[in-house]
């Protein structure tokens, strides 16, 4: 045997077995993702958030859970035998075994999201070896869950009312006999709550989001097939996260979804795509950028859009922080006084009391030790003039 073909075999079991020296809790499916012969394209934004994708990573929801869950209790076996009883007798065995109940219970929700999405997307399942699902999709599997919390429960109410609150009493100042007649768009629109909640109040409401994570979540509730009555569904939102935890009880605690029951109707329109993308000859009077300007890979671009969208003296309604994307996905992190410098050049006029500064939370979990509080910015602008200076 010539020594290129002994390296070409023992080449890759020495990186595995790096790997795993450095990496004790990596799980297979982060090692498959990292030497899939993927194509660039699919490492792309579009490519992580596309329908294929999603509805693999809902598929294999349990799998991935379970290999956390195999490596929890694999650091406790590893334990010495006095902390072994210790843990024994605090009932850590007992915790882990209810971490397994929840990936369960969990993982009939996404297998029920992941089948209907196959049926109204014609998604068919892939070979395992062609699929890359690693623990990042495992997060935003969990992420869209736990939307179902701030959007779709009782446990979210007081979340979304300090939100909503602001942006909804500008577009209730709309008289009710013509709200039919204006158009708001909502862009990242997530798990859609506060779309709905602008077409309930009688608007031309179109919502986008460009992740098949959070359309399929959505479309789970729109669906009468999957979701019929009030409080129909319930998850374990927090059963993964045990830091902060102040009772395995709060842990692992169930909660109860939707409180309200969506239906698509001739007032809400939904788009799976990038704002950016949206056709510059469609018009909106009102844009609504909710959690949702600090997402942008540019956004001097988003900006710019967003005035390209607005009819004449249309008005963009903002609240959100500025919470810029991490690993240098963001071209641009200007700060608020820039952000708002920026939005001037480009056609934008504020009145004088602007921004506003609101304290508020996002999928948080009450009962935890620790709260991440923003303080997100809320501000209403109308659309004026385009400046010619800004290069496209």
């Amino acid at each position: 045997m010539s020594f290129d073909v002994l390296l070409a075999v023992f080449l890759p079991l020495v990186i595995l077995f790096l790997i795993f020296r450095v990496y004790p809790t990596l799980a297979w499916s982060d090692v498959f993702f990292l030497f899939s012969p993927l194509s660039s394209a699919s490492r792309t934004e579009a490519g992580i958030f596309s329908p294929q994708h999603a509805f693999h990573s809902f598929k294999r929801y349990r799998q991935l859970s379970m290999h956390e869950l195999s490596r929890a209790r694999s650091a406790y076996v590893a334990l010495g035998r006095m902390h072994k009883r210790i843990g024994y007798n605090i009932g850590y065995p007992a915790k882990l075994n209810a971490f397994e109940n929840s990936i369960e219970s969990n993982g009939q929700i996404a297998d029920d999201i992941a089948r209907l999405a196959a049926v109204e997307y014609d998604l068919r399942e892939l070979p395992a070896h062609n699929v890359s699902v690693g623990s990042g999709d495992l997060s935003r599997v969990r992420e869209s869950l736990r939307h179902f919390v701030r959007d779709w429960s009782n446990e979210g109410a007081a979340e979304r009312k300090k939100i909503f609150t602001p942006i909804l009493d500008v577009l209730g100042a709309v008289a009710p006999g013509e709200r039919a007649g204006y158009r708001v768009l909502i862009p990242g629109s997530g798990l859609g709550r506060f779309a709905w909640e602008a077409s309930q109040l009688g608007f031309d409401t179109t919502a986008v989001e460009m992740s098949s994570f959070m359309n399929f979540a959505f479309r789970f509730l729109l669906s009468p097939q999957t979701t019929s009555s009030l409080n129909q569904h319930k998850i374990y939102p927090y059963a993964h996260w045990f830091s902060h935890q102040r009772s395995n009880d709060s842990l692992f605690r169930a909660v109860e979804f939707p409180d309200a029951l969506p239906r698509p109707d001739g007032s809400l329109r939904l788009l799976q795509d990038d704002f950016l993308e949206l056709p510059k000859d469609q018009k909106y009077d009102y844009i609504v950028t909710l959690f949702f300007i600090d997402t942008s890979s540019n956004v001097f671009a988003t900006l710019e859009h967003i005035h390209t969208l607005l009819n004449p003296n249309g008005v963009w309604i903002n609240l959100g922080p500025l919470l810029w994307s991490s690993g240098g996905a963001a071209k641009l992190e200007p700060s608020l006084e820039e952000l708002l410098h920026a939005a001037r050049e480009i056609g934008f006029t504020f009145p004088r009391d602007c921004p506003e500064t609101i304290e508020c939370e996002y999928t948080s979990d009450q009962n935890a030790m620790m709260q991440w509080i923003y303080k997100a910015q809320f501000w209403t602008a109308k659309k004026k003039w385009l400046a010619e200076s800004i290069v496209r």
